[in-house]
This record gives C-alpha cells, sequence and structure tokens, in this order.
C-alpha cells in the first residue's frame, strides 16, 4: 500500500542512520522498513485516539526490539544516540497524523509512543 501522508512520503526516515557508517545499510534498511509499515497501518486503520495509535506504535516498537539483535549481530546496537533518532522519528510519524499538534486536545506522549521498547 502506498503512503499517501504527503509529508512522511517526501521524509527520508533514519537519515541520521543511514550517514554513520557505525549502522549498516542493510539493517537500518529494516528499521526504515518497521516505520514505513507503521504509516501503512495508521492510514488504512486511521486510529481516532492515543490508545489505538500506542497499539501501533507498540507493535512496531517490538519490529524494533527484535530488530537491534541484527543491529548487534552487524557489530552495531541501538545506542543512545540511535534510540533518540528513532524515537525522534516515531515522533515525527504521530505528529504527521495529527497526533502531535499544539493544538490538538490529542497530542502523543513521545515515551508512551515506544514504551515497550528494550533498547
Amino acid at each position: 500500500m502506498p503512503i499517501t501522508n504527503q509529508q512522511v512520503a517526501g521524509h527520508s526516515f533514519l537519515r541520521q542512520m543511514y550517514d554513520d557508517s557505525y549502522f549498516p545499510d542493510r539493517v537500518v534498511d529494516q528499521g526504515r522498513a518497521v516505520l514505513l509499515r507503521l504509516c501503512e497501518r495508521i492510514e488504512a486503520e486511521q486510529p481516532s485516539d492515543l490508545v489505538t495509535l500506542y497499539g501501533l506504535t507498540q507493535a512496531a516498537t517490538e519490529e524494533f526490539n527484535l530488530l537491534d539483535r541484527e543491529f548487534v549481530a552487524a557489530g552495531s546496537g541501538i545506542e543512545t544516540v540511535a534510540r533518540e533518532w528513532i524515537c525522534d522519528e516515531f515522533c515525527f510519524v504521530a505528529s504527521a497524523y495529527g497526533f502531535a499538534d499544539a493544538d490538538a486536545d490529542a497530542d502523543a506522549d513521545a515515551e508512551e509512543l515506544t514504551a515497550g521498547r528494550d533498547w
């Protein structure tokens, strides 16, 4: 399913990780795919509240939990800086779909978006 949100479609997910040779591109590609699947699910399911959004982001967070093993196997890992970059991407997604707007009633919590992370 192609992404219809133009802000998301034009976004370079995990750009900082691609720019850092510590993170293998083939593994970062998998992380980018997780984020794109999250966007596809948001567009398909159109969550109307934060509880539903958090359910979707938690599923994507679990995928990143598994992906951390791939990073470690490649001599890398999701450490402090990468954690922040990935969390920023989750916040970007929430904002792009209207869940993190200063004027909105439904303002996604950055920590809650990835609350199930073990990285």
